[in-house]
C-alpha cells in the first residue's frame, strides 16, 4: 500500500512539473520533459523545438530553473538537458500549443482542428484525433473531435507508440480545452503480418550447398 501511494505521489509531481515547465517555455516549443532518479540526483531531459530559449544565455535560465525544480518540486541535486524535437507535428505537447495559439487569435475551431490533423499525419503519423471542447458555437458546452487513421486503446501498442497532450486556452466565451492524441510512425500492432523476402543470392547459395 505504501508503495502504491508513492507511485501516486511521484506521478503527481511529475503531472505538475509538466504542467509548469508547459507554461513556463512554451514560446520554446515545449514537448515533455522525462525524469528519472539517478544515485547522485535527478536527472531531467526537457525537449523543445527551440532548445536555446529553455538553455537561455550563458546558461543562465537553466541554472534559474534547477534551483525551482529542487525548492518548489522537490527534486534532489536535478541535472538538466534539452533535447531539440526533431518533428514537432509528432509532439503532443507541441500540436496543443500550436491549436491554443490559433483559437486565440480567433481561427475557427473546425478550421485549426482539420488543419492540425493534417500537419500530424503528413508526417508520418499512423493516427491521431484532436478533440476541441468548450462553447463552440452555442452557450452550451461541447466536444468536437477531429481523426484520421488508427488509434489503439488498451494493450502495450497503447501504452509504448500512443502520446497524449492536454491544455486549455481561455478565450471571451470561456475555458475550451484541446487533448492531443497521436499514434507514432514507428508503431507495431499484433495484428500486424512482417512479410521478410529471401535475397536472390541466398536462396542460390542454399539451392548449390543442397546440390552439392
Amino acid at each position: 500500500m505504501a508503495y502504491i501511494k508513492h507511485i501516486v505521489k511521484e506521478n503527481i509531481r511529475k503531472a505538475e512539473i509538466d504542467e509548469f515547465l508547459w507554461k513556463e517555455f512554451e514560446r520554446a516549443g515545449y514537448g515533455g520533459v522525462h525524469i528519472t532518479k539517478t544515485p547522485l540526483g535527478t536527472n531531467v531531459v526537457i525537449y523543445a523545438v527551440r532548445p536555446g530559449l529553455i538553455i537561455g544565455r550563458g546558461g543562465e535560465t537553466i541554472k534559474s530553473l534547477a534551483k525551482v525544480l529542487e525548492e518548489k518540486f522537490n527534486l534532489p541535486n536535478p541535472q538538466i538537458s534539452v533535447a531539440e524535437i526533431e518533428v514537432p507535428e509528432l509532439n503532443p505537447h507541441v500540436m496543443a500549443s500550436r491549436i491554443a495559439a490559433a483559437l486565440r487569435r480567433g481561427i475557427h475551431f473546425r478550421r485549426v482542428g482539420y488543419w492540425a490533423l493534417k500537419q500530424i499525419m503528413g508526417a508520418g503519423a499512423l493516427g491521431a484525433e484532436i478533440t476541441i471542447s468548450g462553447k463552440l458555437r452555442t452557450e452550451r458546452a461541447r466536444a468536437e473531435k477531429f481523426r484520421d487513421g488508427y488509434i489503439p486503446k488498451s494493450g502495450e501498442p497503447a501504452m509504448k507508440y500512443v502520446k497524449r497532450a492536454v491544455t486549455h486556452v481561455y478565450l471571451k466565451p470561456g475555458i475550451f480545452g484541446v487533448q492531443v492524441t497521436i499514434v507514432s510512425p514507428e508503431a507495431k500492432f499484433p495484428d500486424e503480418i512482417e512479410l521478410i523476402e529471401e535475397k536472390a543470392e541466398e536462396v542460390a547459395g542454399q539451392a548449390g550447398s543442397e546440390g552439392g
